[in-house]
């Protein structure tokens, strides 16, 4: 650990996981003070992460204490392919990051935060993806001396965090009818919602992920959405998040059977539905499963007073039915002065990424959101 001392600030570098683990108390209480926190940067969700993704000896978690309150942090990690980088902890199963700061010392941790990482990234550039246009981590980005680049990440559509009856308002002509009629046939078959207690959680995580596994069969499941390490991160994370009030599982019953299971997660001032598996049977039935979903994950976002109901990463075309906002995540590469050449560098590695990609999509038109299914594979032995 190193410090430096500036007034009554302290900057440290975190490099030992036991002691990363050892903050959940104060960690949590910055997330609460930080409104523009989501659920993916809490210390639940990073533990976890970290224990089944993480690698010995590159943890890079920035600490900023005023008079030993913490103020300030940004969760980071080294690797060194394909070229010495510091990334967001979280990885690619993480949908947005962002660094914490206390709403009210925003000026002063954003400062530390800056001088702090300028000499953790003393060798390397910093790639901070998926960060969002209004994140605390714009504030950083806005007063990085160095050289910087601000490129785009992945879409994202957002609703206004309100009942589903007040989402449907919205809508207009045939296409409000449309899906008042297919909520009357969830009504009609009487699909039954229930939130899982805490101590519920891993059966219901195990029960999601089969029943996730269930519906995309032959139809190219993201692979990592059914490995080992996948689901232990779930069922850890969850757990605890379930008792802070950050994350709920709700199971869909007919005629007993679990049917349809949904993680949700919220913080600050969003919510959204993470992940969720249904049996195919139901849309055999003519149930239209995102619907019933979304009529559950609108009603927690609005009980618990979120501003923003996000449909998360993604522009598939079923999410347009809601007329949502389209939100572009950003990416931010900052490098200290006198490395410009290799921002320069990581920007052309970037590119050249992006244009495989494309060209993927354009030989393979049908394929299930090939952006998404390439750039959020996790990077694991780095």
């Amino acid at each position: 650990m190193t410090a430096d001392r500036a007034g009554s600030l302290t900057v440290t570098l975190c490099r030992d996981f036991g002691e990363f683990g050892a903050l959940a108390g104060e960690w949590d209480a910055l997330h609460r003070r930080c409104a523009t926190a989501t659920p993916f940067q809490s210390h639940a969700w990073l533990h976890s992460w970290w224990i089944s993704y993480g690698q010995e000896g590159r943890l890079r978690v920035l600490l900023v204490r005023r008079s030993g309150r913490l103020i300030g942090a940004a969760p980071l990690m080294l690797v060194h392919r394909p070229m010495p980088l510091l990334v967001p902890m979280g990885g690619a199963i993480s949908d947005f990051f962002d660094i914490l700061l206390d709403e009210e010392e925003a000026g002063y941790a954003v400062g530390a935060l800056q001088r702090g990482l300028d000499r953790a990234a003393r060798h390397c550039v910093v790639d901070l993806r998926e960060v969002r246009p209004d994140a605390s981590a714009q504030l950083l980005f806005g007063r990085w001396p160095g050289a910087r680049s601000r490129l785009t990440d992945s879409t994202c559509m957002e609703l206004p965090a309100k009942p589903l009856d007040g989402l449907v308002a919205r809508l207009t002509g045939s296409r409000g009818q449309r899906l008042r009629a297919k909520l009357r046939r969830v009504e009609a078959l009487g699909v039954e919602a229930r939130k899982i207690p805490q101590d519920g959680v891993p059966a219901a995580i195990g029960t999601l992920l089969r029943l996730h596994e269930l519906q995309w069969r032959d139809r190219g499941v993201n692979p990592e959405h059914l490995r080992a390490r996948f689901s232990d991160h779930l069922v850890r994370s969850v757990s605890r998040m379930v008792g802070d009030g950050t994350a709920a599982v709700t199971e869909f019953r007919l005629g007993g059977e679990v049917v349809a299971a949904n993680l949700s997660l919220q913080s600050g001032q969003l919510a959204g539905g993470y992940l969720y598996g249904a049996d195919p049977g139901l849309r055999e039935r003519k149930v239209d499963v995102s619907t019933m979903l979304l009529r559950e994950v609108a009603q927690q976002a609005s009980d618990t007073g979120r501003e923003v109901l996000s449909l998360l990463r993604g522009a598939e075309q079923y999410k347009n039915h809601w007329q949502p906002v389209t939100v572009v995540n950003q990416r931010l590469l900052l490098a200290r002065p006198g490395l410009d050449p290799l921002l320069r560098l990581r920007e052309s590695q970037v590119a050249v990424r992006e244009r495989a990609v494309e060209t993927v999509k354009a030989r393979f038109p049908a394929a299930r959101d090939w952006h998404e299914r390439l750039t959020t594979l996790p990077v694991i032995g780095r």
